[in-house]
């Protein structure tokens, strides 16, 4: 059982309150503060109510804008919220075949656009191929940093399904809420729910429209009509190859050399 010690009487009010007491308390109160961060609200200034303006830190475990934190292409859980509020955001795919410049639809699927971001910041996709082309529907997918091609392990978590009502279907399956235009970029996933990560397609032509019926594939941006015309390039270098495990592919390697975040 620990022993009580006796405390000592308190110093008279003059030495209680002195100046110097004042700053022996403030310089102690810091130390104890170390790297915590509070939020004061503070009286009016000048008579007024006006508050005391707070600055909100940013997350510590959001990466880098500036991409410093990458490259890194594994992770242990899904992002933590890193988009700023009021902000829009434009993802900026610089390929071998030009820019594709897609603005991202956080109001209907923030979480996915926050994936999609954080990712991005890492330099999770630079330097990658687009590695499926598939003109029978229309799309160009991508976002395989490790092997390239669909098999990828993908970065160690999943997202959420969002952006409307999923139902489930009786042999394990779902029908989704999207529909699928020319200029789309679109989460991959597999049949089963709440199972994107991080690979992508862009919508083509007006053969995506074919996965209307499934709808499940999450639809998180929309490139310009430049991009859109990169785009429709792409798919031109389609050819058929019966040994490509696609069926074809395009006749020369495509790739992302880098994905870049405009905010404004």
């Amino acid at each position: 059982m620990a022993k009580k010690s006796r405390r000592p009487a308190p110093p008279p009010p003059a030495a209680r309150f002195s100046p110097a007491v004042r700053l022996v308390s403030a310089l102690t109160a810091l130390m104890m503060v170390g790297s915590l961060i509070f939020v004061v609200v503070a009286g009016g200034r000048g008579g007024d109510n006006t508050p005391a303006p707070v600055t909100v830190p940013a997350p510590k475990d959001c990466p880098a804008v500036d991409k410093s934190d990458g490259p890194r292409l594994s992770f242990s859980s899904r992002p933590t919220w890193c988009l700023d509020d009021g902000t829009t955001y434009t993802a900026v795919f610089d390929t071998t075949e030009g820019e594709i410049r897609v603005v991202l639809d956080r109001e209907r699927t923030p979480e996915t656009v926050n994936n999609f971001v954080v990712l991005t910041r890492y330099g999770y996709y630079d330097d990658t191929l687009l590695f499926r082309f598939d003109p029978s529907i229309a799309i160009i997918q991508g976002g395989a940093p490790k092997t390239n091609d669909w098999s990828d392990p993908g970065p160690g978590y999943t997202i959420p399904d969002e952006g409307g009502q999923f139902l489930p279907l009786s042999n394990g399956g779902l029908i989704g809420p999207f529909t699928y235009q020319p200029g789309d970029l679109v989460m991959a996933r597999s049949a089963g729910p709440n199972s994107s990560g991080a690979q992508f397609f862009f919508a083509t032509g007006p053969e995506v429209g074919l996965l209307d019926a499934q709808g499940t594939y999450i639809v998180f941006g929309h490139a310009d009509l430049a991009g859109q015309a990169v785009l429709e390039a792409m798919m031109g270098l389609y050819r058929v190859d019966e040994t490509s495990p696609y069926g074809g592919g395009p006749s020369r390697d495509v790739v992302v050399r880098s994905v870049t975040i405009e905010v404004g």
